[in-house]
């Protein structure tokens, strides 16, 4: 995002309409913020193109689709080279369960986010496709009992 890009007031309402449902119609939007429909889609084109909107895409359930175990698993790298920690990072990227991989500072190289089944699932991905990759040192997981909350950041 430039440093010289200003959110306004249109902007915000604009976005907090959007971030409530992202289907919402433009022409919607444009109703409730009292503008024209161009508007609308000029102030979302500028926003995308100065990088505040990244994106847009559907939300699947997890548990829906019968993914019952949510866990957070710190992975330390062996680090014997950078290409090393790139070759982790490319395999690990290369499993379907695991949804997010954040490089983190601390005890741990990696942290992952990973839907599986269940439990006897979590535990046939660690083994067999985690602690399988010979880079990596040790694992510890974490299960989510329970999200207490997730949201975007709040539109300032």
């Amino acid at each position: 995002m430039s440093n010289n890009f200003h959110i306004d007031t249109l902007d915000r309402r604009i976005l907090a309409l959007l971030l409530k449902d992202a289907r919402m119609p433009f022409i919607e939007v444009a109703r409730r913020c009292k503008v024209s429909g161009a508007a609308v889609h000029q102030r979302i084109s500028k926003l995308t193109e100065a990088g505040v909107i990244d994106g847009s895409h559907f939300s699947l359930n997890p548990k829906a689709l019968g993914f019952m175990t949510c866990a957070f698993i710190g992975i330390q790298v062996n680090l014997t080279s950078t290409s090393t920690h790139n070759e982790v990072f490319g395999k690990i990227q290369q499993i379907p369960e695991i949804i997010e991989c954040h490089h983190i500072s601390g005890k741990y190289s990696l942290l992952v986010k990973i839907y599986t089944r269940n439990n006897e699932h979590l535990k046939q991905v660690i083994v067999e496709k985690i602690q399988a990759i010979p880079e990596i040192s040790f694992t510890e997981t974490f299960i989510s009992l329970e999200a207490g909350f997730e949201r975007e950041l709040p539109v300032v």
